[in-house]
């Protein structure tokens, strides 16, 4: 998706821009140069909220975890986290942006801690009854699948709609995430779009 000729990168990166990007679909990556585009992929993934799968090893782990789950205590160090790799889309200019977003009550984490260490988490962006899961990672084996379980959870809870994470992996099709059309994404969109949700 190319950007909007009549705003500068710096301008989609305000938070209202940005908002009304996430509502329709639309995501932010920054290249190798640090040059951020939207995208808006023709097949999209999801993990659908009604019929989703935890692997049974995982499940077992959960029950014997003393681990600790908190949201939203620790937004911009679950994104710094999930940056800190040898190639990240999730430039320094973009991480800022989030922080307006997390300003806004838009971008949310979910943490995973053993004591007062983040050992894994996720983060994302919450409009009306849908979440755009951006990325998320581990210090510790399973942590960022058991912040997917939760955050699964905690997202039916609420009562959201649609749980987008963008494009397909071995990670998550474990949980059963599902690529479909644009028609039945658009369709999903316009679903949560009529709800109310409270994160």
């Amino acid at each position: 998706m190319s950007n909007n000729s009549y705003l500068t990168e710096d301008e989609l990166l305000e938070p209202e821009n940005m908002i009304r990007l996430y509502a329709r679909g639309a995501f932010p990556m920054a290249d190798d140069s640090g040059k951020i585009d939207w995208y808006f992929p023709e097949r999209r993934t999801i993990i659908p909220l009604t019929n989703y799968n935890v692997p049974r090893s995982l499940k077992k782990i959960i029950g014997q975890s003393v681990y600790k789950i908190r949201y939203d205590t620790a937004e911009i160090e679950v994104i710094k986290n999930c940056a800190d790799r040898e190639r990240t889309w999730i430039s320094p200019k973009l991480i800022s942006a989030y922080k307006n977003l997390v300003t806004n009550k838009y971008l949310h984490s979910v943490e995973v801690w053993e004591n007062d260490e983040l050992i894994g988490g996720l983060y994302g962006i919450a409009f009306k009854g849908a979440f755009f899961g951006e990325s998320m990672f581990s210090k510790k084996s399973q942590a960022s699948k058991i912040a997917l379980v939760n955050l699964l959870d905690h997202l039916n809870k609420k009562n959201f709609v649609l749980l987008d994470v963008q494009y397909q992996t071995h990670h998550l099709k474990m949980f059963g995430a599902v690529e479909i059309s644009l028609t039945e994404f658009s369709n999903l969109l316009e679903q949560a779009h009529s709800v109310e949700c409270v994160f």
